[in-house]
């Protein structure tokens, strides 16, 4: 079963990743490193010079791939943006479940109190920039999710140990979707 981490920058979607993926024993990938790779820059140098439309249609043919090529047994984080473009919410579903990790923006704004690399928090007043874009991005997360974890003031070992718990729930239960879909169609 693929686990694809959602939640907004900042939210430990790559920290927990690579720790899931250990405990799992699946290997990971981080669709912000992929899409670094594949276009041979940063995500920062991408959005300079090609713009945000550009990168995240190129989001969107990275999930495409992984569906295509049948990806299986993956962890898997996005960028805090992916579920945004509405294409992706279906895509990320049949690629596997889906784990909004899900934060405060005190949280976000104190892990990312010095990180310049954000194209989307440049500017003068982050704390805004944070709350305005955690707003906008709610509802699809939301509807994007099959798991919700909120990650604030927890060790990574208890968040992990839910979204391993939840995740299982739901993976059967999609299962089963399946089966019956292709016994009755």
């Amino acid at each position: 079963m693929n686990i694809i981490l959602i939640g907004f920058m900042g939210c430990g979607k790559s920290t927990l990743g690579i720790r899931l993926s250990y405990r799992m024993k699946q290997p990971y990938i981080d669709t912000d490193k992929q899409i670094e790779h594949q276009e041979g820059r940063s995500i920062q140098e991408i959005f300079d010079t090609d713009g945000e439309a550009y990168f995240r249609s190129v989001e969107t043919g990275v999930i495409e791939a992984f569906i295509r090529d049948g990806l299986k047994d993956h962890v898997i984080s996005t960028g805090g943006g992916m579920p945004v473009t509405k294409d992706n919410i279906p895509l990320l579903k049949r690629l596997g479940v889906v784990a909004w990790l899900k934060c405060k923006p005190e949280t976000v704004l104190m892990r990312l109190a010095d990180d310049r690399t954000r194209p989307l928090l440049q500017g003068d007043d982050k704390a805004d920039r944070v709350r305005e874009l955690m707003e906008f991005r709610e509802p699809f997360y939301r509807e994007c999710a099959d798991v919700t974890v909120e990650v604030d003031n927890k060790p990574i070992e208890r968040i992990m140990d839910e979204i391993f718990t939840k995740s299982k729930g739901v993976w059967k239960r999609k299962k089963r979707m399946r089966y019956e879909q292709d016994t009755y169609n």
